[in-house]
């Protein structure tokens, strides 16, 4: 599978760097004073600086409001237990807490959703069996 690329709009470059790097240990690439290279998990993200964020806005998904406009990585159940232990530990504030969805169900997932320090909503999740993926009920 080839990485993928998506950017994203952060009003503080400082704080995101220190975030990206610190708290899930992304590698940075080139950056600039208008944006900054991350790689999460062998995909390119960008940080593009701007000067005003959008409210996020959400959707109801198995009890919860989920973000309507956020992005992540599935990783395996191993590195996705690892990454919520880790981000318990660092006292990170949960949109939604690390739990599993649609349990006994296609699609039967372990989630966790949080904010970056600019507001960009992120979920991480793995799958119980990667043929799930994009299965349908």
């Amino acid at each position: 599978m080839r990485p993928f690329h998506l950017a994203f709009p952060v009003d503080n470059l400082e704080k995101t760097r220190e975030f990206y790097t610190k708290v899930l240990g992304c590698n940075e690439g080139r950056s600039s004073n208008k944006w900054i290279d991350f790689d999460m998990y062998g995909h390119q993200v960008v940080a593009h600086l701007v000067d005003k964020l959008d409210k996020i806005q959400t959707n109801p998904v198995d009890g919860n409001d989920v973000p309507a406009s956020h992005f992540g990585v599935i990783l395996t159940i191993s590195e996705w237990g690892d990454l919520a232990k880790q981000l318990k530990k660092k006292g990170m504030d949960f949109i939604i807490e690390p739990y599993t969805r649609f349990k006994g169900k296609i699609g039967e997932q372990s989630t966790m959703f949080f904010l970056d320090p600019c507001g960009n909503a992120l979920e991480f999740k793995a799958f119980r069996n990667d043929g799930m993926i994009f299965a349908k009920d």
